[in-house]
């Protein structure tokens, strides 16, 4: 693998004029977790490997090089293999915009079926799609499409190689994909609501054919404590950490804090912060959602609800709390700050993944009863201007993480302005 790494960056720095060759780039998804990267990366090998073909198969992280810090499970599978982060290549290093104008592009899209607007003139260039998330494209003879709702995509790439070339695996690309699958079946427990029989099927193939795997229970702990490591990250860095974003008459991020919610609401200075958080990348609504674990593993989900407006926090708080798709089983907690509502989470099996549809469908009644956006942070006319985190697809995180320009410096009264505005329009 780590020859393999080597060889695309050399390859992507000796082609990156508008002459060179094409390159066939196994792109994961926005989140760029660990199931996501390991995707790219073994996947893109299994093609290397494969196929004959004139363009390089090379895998592509789509975060920026900065962003990898966020990503502190990433960063410790990859140590623990021995690959060091500066092999691989990430989304600010390679222009797919300039590769598919010059038509030296294919793209196959991993733990994700469909492209945030923000890449949709990429679209001409998808030749295949593997995600486990739920289908929003249809397969054609062009564009083979798998889907399949399992744990872990990287058990639906373990299985191409396994059935079509098993000659490849070797111990590091046998144990990123164990790790994978692993982590996202939450150590293979049925508690947790994520394993699936063939989850454990390929799980249990991988370990028969490499011994030496890690024990399946260490590896579980240290990633998982890695994954759950916020340590020395600012408020902005935990929602952008693992955040994705739906977009209607409102714009709503949903972040997920491996923290307790508890810890979470003591921060100094909370509101302010997701006041500016929201202000900066144009969002009306948060929702929060937490996750720890206790002493037998068993996951405690919470759940926060912050708005300025108070008409749109009631308004999605209510629906959450009213859902029977699954039903959320939300009991109200009380905490100390106004604009915020906080609850304990009964269905720990509803993940975020179960959550995002509850939230389509909330905007989609909201916008079919005419209530558009007279809530909202900010005038509207200003919202295209003042938004910087694009629409997504319920399997997208933002365009990487904006995080290169801080905060932005805004005052008090910036924000008593963008509250007064939003009164004189008929907020709250």
């Amino acid at each position: 693998m780590e020859e393999f790494l080597s060889s695309c960056r050399r390859a992507v720095q000796a082609n990156s004029g508008e002459a060179g060759s094409g390159f066939h780039v196994v792109l994961g998804n926005e989140a760029c977790d660990v199931d996501s990267m390991v995707c790219a990366l073994t996947y893109a090998y299994f093609l290397s490997k494969t196929v004959q073909s004139e363009m390089l198969a090379v895998p592509l992280l789509n975060i920026r090089q900065s962003d990898l810090v966020l990503r502190s499970d990433n960063v410790f599978l990859l140590r623990q293999i021995g690959l060091s982060p500066d092999l691989l290549l990430f989304r600010d290093q390679l222009d797919l915009r300039a590769l598919q104008r010059a038509r030296r592009l294919r793209l196959t899209l991993v733990d994700h079926n469909v492209l945030p607007s923000s890449d949709r003139n990429l679209e001409g260039a998808v030749v295949e799609v593997i995600d486990h998330h739920l289908q929003e494209r249809e397969s054609s003879h062009s564009c083979p499409v798998t889907v399949e709702m399992v744990g872990s995509c990287a058990t639906l790439v373990t299985e191409r190689i396994i059935q079509k070339a098993p000659e490849i695996l070797n111990q590091d690309v046998a144990q990123l994909l164990y790790a994978a699958v692993v982590l996202d079946c939450v150590n293979m427990a049925p508690s947790a609501g994520k394993v699936t029989p063939k989850d454990a099927e390929f799980v249990a193939a991988l370990e028969s054919r490499f011994p030496s795997l890690p024990p399946r229970g260490a590896l579980f702990q240290n990633l998982n404590h890695a994954k759950f490591d916020v340590s020395g990250l600012n408020t902005e860095q935990m929602l952008l950490k693992d955040m994705k974003s739906l977009s209607g008459s409102l714009n709503i991020a949903v972040s997920v804090l491996y923290i307790q919610l508890q810890d979470f609401l003591q921060r100094a200075d909370l509101e302010a912060e997701l006041s500016a958080f929201c202000l900066k990348f144009g969002f009306d609504l948060l929702l929060l959602m937490t996750i720890s674990f206790t002493e037998s593993k068993e996951p405690i989900r919470e759940l926060a609800v912050f708005s300025h407006s108070t008409t749109c926090r009631e308004e999605v708080s209510l629906y959450l709390e009213q859902a029977h798709n699954p039903a959320l089983n939300l009991c109200p907690i009380s905490n100390p700050h106004p604009h915020i509502s906080a609850y304990q989470q009964g269905n720990s099996l509803a993940s975020r993944k179960k959550l995002l549809p509850i939230i389509k469908d909330c905007l989609k009644e909201r916008d079919a009863g005419g209530c558009l956006g007279d809530s909202r942070l900010g005038d509207a006319e200003e919202e295209e201007e003042e938004s910087r985190v694009p629409p997504t697809p319920m399997n997208s995180l933002v365009d990487g993480c904006p995080l290169d320009g801080g905060l932005p410096h805004i005052s008090a009264q910036d924000l008593e302005d963008k509250f007064n505005k939003m009164a004189d329009r008929g907020g709250d």
